[in-house]
């Protein structure tokens, strides 16, 4: 198993994939491309001036890091190459692995939003796994074994637990700011709301309306194993897609994304960025279309506790199948 490189967001999709593997018995072999792609970012040599330098760039860096796959590969010779991702993964090293017999299962975690980029790496895989079906018969021409899972939850992690004092909010959002979700939350009234924010917010303005609710130095980025205690805590949640001006393609879609799953798992209750798959699952939790309906409908929901938890209960049942082991179950039979 390959691991993504970000340490944070679809890190948690790979850690779960995993947990279910090994819960199946099957022997993992993980390719710890997190810890290699800090180590060659971070390395420093001494200059002539005596100060120390970056000794890698950005792109130097990835491709050590990634340099390593093909020997571990050849050196365990497992019988199924598992890569989240793919972000830095060079294809030829994906062609090299399948002529030497194993199968090369890639899972896609950008779906609908970077397929461009994808179909590039799709085509150089035995098995593709997307996690939104729009462009799955796209997928399908290059890889015929290509199949659409949904998002899924972890038992052990995503469960109804005891509150937070310290994380307790009316609101919180776990996520990453991009300049689409700041400039759609900026415009909400927060008013009357005690609201937390985390994720990855580094590009949040000093003046923003948004800076007051960040819950951690905005260098930093929230622990993902952290995020089921503020799910806990708060009283609601949302989802927001990206819709960023030069990428129409981000607000289109069917599936929902891993946080909606997760806040369902958990039994917190969330407003809907409504989308296909979400009307069909979540019919109980409302949905908002604009930043006044959003802030408008957290204050009824955060007001009503028992239709709340109500509701909250309702979408922890209609998730209750959705695991990680379920899906690995659906993907080894595939393989």
């Amino acid at each position: 198993m390959v691991e993504p490189g970000p340490a944070f967001s679809v890190a948690d999709v790979h850690q779960g994939w995993r947990t279910a593997f090994e819960n199946l018995d099957h022997q993992i072999i993980n390719y710890d491309l997190g810890d290699r792609l800090s180590f060659y970012s971070m390395a420093e040599i001494k200059g002539d001036d005596g100060e120390y330098l970056r000794a890698f760039d950005d792109q130097t860096a990835q491709r050590l890091a990634m340099q390593a796959v093909e020997a571990a590969a050849l050196r365990f010779w497992p019988q199924v190459v598992f890569v989240t991702s793919g972000f830095y993964m060079p294809p030829g090293t994906l062609d090299m692995l399948r002529s030497r017999g194993m199968t090369v299962v890639v899972m896609h975690t950008e779906s609908p939003y970077e397929d461009d980029r994808q179909l590039q790496l799709a085509a150089h895989a035995d098995i593709n796994v997307v996690n939104d079906p729009t462009n799955l018969d796209t997928f399908q021409m290059v890889a015929p074994k290509s199949i659409y899972l949904p998002h899924s939850y972890d038992p052990k992690l995503h469960h109804p637990g005891a509150a937070d004092p310290d994380l307790s909010s009316d609101v919180c959002f776990v996520g990453t700011g991009y300049p689409s979700r700041i400039e759609f939350l900026e415009q909400v009234d927060w008013t009357g709301l005690d609201v937390k924010l985390a994720g990855n917010w580094q590009s949040l303005d000093d003046d923003s309306p948004l800076r007051p609710f960040l819950i951690h130095d905005i260098e930093e980025c929230w622990p993902n194993d952290q995020t089921v205690d503020l799910y806990r805590s708060a009283k609601c949640s949302f989802n927001l897609y990206r819709r960023e001006a030069n990428m129409p393609s981000l607000a289109e879609g069917y599936a929902m994304g891993p946080r909606e799953v997760e806040l369902s798992a958990i039994g917190c209750f969330w407003l809907r960025d409504p989308r296909p798959e979400s009307d069909e699952t979540f019919p109980m939790l409302p949905a908002f279309s604009s930043p006044h309906e959003l802030g408008e409908k957290l204050r009824w929901w955060c007001a009503h506790d028992m239709e709340r938890q109500q509701a909250a209960q309702m979408a922890r049942e209609a998730v209750a199948g959705w695991t990680f082991e379920r899906r690995a179950e659906q993907l080894l039979a595939l393989i």
